[in-house]
Order: C-alpha cells, then sequence, then structure tokens
C-alpha cells in the first residue's frame, strides 16, 4: 500500500514538473518569436547625430564660486 501511494506521488510531482516545464518552454518560444517578429518588420529609426554643444568651462559665476569656496573653507576647519 504504501509503495503504491509513494508510487502515485512520484509520478505525479514529474507529470506536474513536465507540465511546468512543458510551458515555460513554449513561452520563451512564443517570446522568441515575437521579438523576432517586432524587430524585423518595424525596426527602430536610426537617430541622427547631434553636435553636442560644449558648455563654458566655469558655468558657475565668480562670485557663487568665492561663496562655495569659503563654506567649504569653514566648513574643514581652515
Amino acid at each position: 500500500m504504501e509503495v503504491d501511494l509513494f508510487q502515485q506521488g512520484v509520478d505525479l510531482m514529474l507529470f506536474g514538473m513536465g507540465t511546468v516545464f512543458t510551458f515555460l518552454i513554449l513561452l520563451v518560444g512564443a517570446l522568441t518569436l515575437m521579438s523576432w517578429v517586432i524587430t524585423r518588420f518595424f525596426p527602430d529609426p536610426v537617430q541622427p547625430e547631434v553636435a553636442v554643444q560644449m558648455a563654458p568651462v566655469s558655468a558657475v559665476e565668480p562670485r557663487i564660486q568665492a561663496v562655495i569656496q569659503a563654506a567649504i573653507d569653514k566648513h574643514r576647519g581652515k
């Protein structure tokens, strides 16, 4: 009786795990196929290169820079 019950449990476990494994394989296949179809028929548009404008070297006003430096010096105890 116990061996039969144990065998039924193992059979049920293997059937359930096989079902989940099969579903996951089909899911991965479907997602891969959808990704291929989307990239094949709807490619990303090519982005034109935009010239990057460089900011001035010192974008901070000298007065603000002096205030920041004074605050740093005071914090460090100079």
